[in-house]
């Protein structure tokens, strides 16, 4: 099993599962649960911490603008007066 988890990709959600179940020691689920349930929700909570980071960054280079509406939700929305340096840095993205 050892020499197994050393492919690309299946050691990650072998360390996935045993955070969750380190987490919930009375965890029990099908593969679909499993799936769904543990490794999905993990990623979720991953990626929602990354988007607010380059949400952030974005925000404080100018390239986007963030506002308060009237429901006190922060919407985000592009500078239109950067959209040229965006395309910039867009195209130069898509070279590398």
């Amino acid at each position: 099993m050892k020499n197994d988890l050393c492919l690309p990709g299946k050691s990650q959600i072998a360390v996935e599962i045993l955070s969750y179940l380190d987490e919930n020691p009375e965890a029990q689920d099908t593969l679909d649960g499993v799936i769904q349930w543990w490794l999905l929700e993990r990623k979720i909570r991953y990626q929602i911490t990354l988007v607010k980071e380059a949400l952030s960054e974005l925000v404080k280079d100018g390239l986007v603008l963030e506002k308060e509406s009237l429901d006190s939700q922060t919407r985000y929305q592009v500078n239109r007066q950067r959209r040229e340096e965006i395309r910039t840095i867009l195209k130069a993205m898509a070279r590398t």
